[in-house]
């Protein structure tokens, strides 16, 4: 099983390759120094833990990256179809603490990016979005960390994260391995691409809640404290 292929944790380094492979993610490595440009040079230099509306729009972006990244009709591929067992009630939010919600969020963001950040999905797929949406991504992580350290501090314990981020991990090792099983096929790439769009819009709301979080007093963050 190779190892760049498997959920990795909160980091975004890239994994150690072969020195003839160095070449093959240099899309997504250029974008990784756009996004930083961008961020670095934006009102303030960094987003706090106000989730600013170009959050927002950099998601809706994404999403619409996904579906120009469509190389099939999906009904080509009814045999490969599987159920990942999203866990949406985790990802939407709703019994989740602040700093439990900021978390959820980055993982999904952080495991979104490194499924798309591999030499088997260069290869898939069109290399000017895929490239887009690693910038994307990777833009959407940098405002979430710039929100992690203030935000989780003594609320944000072990065993309160447990839950919904084991979740998450295991639920992208089953779409990391079904891939594997699928030997990386076109119809196989197209169902997680699916599935990628639906677990991420699924995620809106919770990036909803986050952005409304200093802003929004009948928040039920707000009443929580």
């Amino acid at each position: 099983m190779a190892s760049e292929n498997l959920p990795q944790g909160s980091t975004r380094r890239l994994p150690s390759q072969p020195s003839s492979s160095l070449i093959f993610p240099m899309a997504c490595v250029l974008s990784l120094l756009m996004a930083l440009v961008l961020v670095s040079y934006g009102p303030g230099g960094s987003l706090g833990c106000d989730l600013s509306q170009n959050h927002m729009l950099v998601g809706r972006k994404n999403l619409r990256l996904l579906g120009q990244m469509r190389r099939l009709s999906p009904r080509f591929c009814l045999q490969d179809r599987k159920d990942f067992a999203f866990p949406q009630e985790m990802v939407e939010g709703g019994q989740l603490q602040e700093a439990q919600a900021f978390s959820v969020l980055h993982e999904m963001l952080q495991q979104s990016f490194n499924l798309f950040h591999t030499e088997r999905s260069s290869a898939a797929w069109d290399t000017t979005l895929l490239e887009q949406l690693c910038t994307g991504l990777h833009q959407q992580l940098d405002d979430l960390d710039a929100c992690l350290g203030p935000v989780t501090g003594e609320e944000d314990s072990a065993l309160g994260r447990m839950g919904p981020i084991l979740a998450l991990k295991r639920y992208f090792q089953g779409i990391h391995v079904y891939l594997q099983e699928k030997k990386y096929s076109n119809c196989a790439w197209e169902i997680v691409r699916v599935e990628i769009m639906r677990s991420l819009s699924s995620s809106t709301s919770l990036q909803e809640r986050l952005k409304m979080r200093n802003g929004d007093l009948n928040s039920p963050w707000h009443d929580s404290h």
